[in-house]
């Protein structure tokens, strides 16, 4: 299975966001002088707009290329506004939902604790970071697995209206597709469409 492994906090302070969650990072850059003060900065053109979005959404839910392309293709395909339905698609993979019912603190960590087989879908092990979880769906951590610290210590911060939790069962339940609104990621998901349009 593919993923970025390269420096987390080199990318955050590019994008200016805590990209893979909280980070130290940007603090320390505060403070820091604004070298070349006087220096005047070309303007963007319109594509390295679109393309620093498009990376900026790629790191921010852990996907690499080839699986956005094909995320955003699907999306296309599906009726409705396809910004918002490419979204919705990256918000339904099973290690983001995971981490927005608070089974783990990060969308790697979510990643991790997917892929080690400690959750379950509708009562089956699945191990598929980018399964695509359905309204619906029951999310379960494994019985075994319960006691884990990284699913402890993460427990109790999910409050997003698309899903429904029980942190003592460590289970949930993905009610529906999030609209746009509910959405808190700072993504201008046009820029993406927009970019792929032009391919």
């Amino acid at each position: 299975m593919a993923k970025y492994l390269g420096p987390i906090d080199k990318i955050a302070r590019r994008f200016k966001e805590p990209i893979f969650g909280p980070t130290k990072a940007l603090e320390r850059r505060k403070g820091a002088a604004s070298g070349g003060k006087g220096k005047r900065r070309n303007k963007q053109s319109e594509y390295a707009v679109q393309l620093t979005e498009k990376q900026k959404a790629k790191y921010t839910y852990g996907v690499l290329e080839k699986q956005f392309r094909i995320t955003f293709e699907r999306a296309e395909r599906r009726k409705g506004v396809t910004g918002e339905v490419f979204l919705q698609m990256l918000e339904s993979r099973l290690d983001n939902v995971v981490y927005r019912m608070g089974f783990a603190p990060t969308r790697r960590a979510a990643r991790q604790v997917v892929s080690h087989k400690h959750v379950m879908v509708n009562g089956r092990v699945t191990n598929i970071s980018s399964f695509q979880v359905r309204p619906g769906d029951e999310i379960e951590i494994r019985e075994n697995s319960k006691t884990l610290d990284i699913i402890n210590e993460s427990l109790g911060r999910s409050r997003y209206p698309w899903i429904s939790v029980d942190p003592a069962a460590k289970k949930g339940t993905f009610l529906n597709y999030p609209d746009r609104d509910s959405i808190p990621e700072n993504l201008k998901e046009q820029l993406i469409v927009e970019l792929y349009s032009k391919a």
